[in-house]
């Protein structure tokens, strides 16, 4: 009987991470880093622009609502395939992300709506303490 050795070639997950003050010039630097690293692996444009509201979404909110003084918050860029995987981890654990209708007239509370209506799914995980983790995933076109 003849075997044959069959190897099974997966893509290797490509990873971005990197610690960012908790200010509206982190949360902009977050966005454009984000810009640049999904440039460089080839993510599709449609892809690139949704992506990118939902990094300055979720870095916009640690920035805000999830600033400690003297602490970063890390923005992670996770590609495996068929998935791009936007992960923002601030040290305000206590203070947990909802979506909520935004009031007509405010200039803000649209951030996770946004969110929401662009990535394939979102979610938060804790831990370790204080974090918390705001995860979204986009999936990717099959090549």
């Amino acid at each position: 009987m003849n075997q044959q050795n069959v190897t099974q070639v997966h893509a290797p997950a490509r990873h971005f991470s990197v610690l960012l003050s908790p200010t509206p010039r982190g949360a902009r630097l977050a966005r454009l880093l984000a810009v640049a690293w999904m440039r460089d692996h080839d993510v599709p444009y449609g892809l690139t622009e949704s992506t990118t509201q939902v990094v300055a979404e979720l870095a916009a909110n640690a920035a805000t609502h999830g600033r400690i003084a003297g602490r970063s918050f890390r923005l992670a860029l996770l590609s495996r395939p068929g998935v791009l995987r936007v992960e923002v981890t601030d040290t305000r654990s206590e203070r947990l992300p909802r979506a909520r209708p935004a009031c007509p007239e405010g200039d803000s509370g649209r951030g996770l709506l946004l969110v929401e209506a662009l990535a394939d799914r979102w979610g938060v995980e804790l831990g370790p303490v204080p974090r918390k983790t705001v995860w979204a995933e986009l999936d990717l076109p099959p090549r």
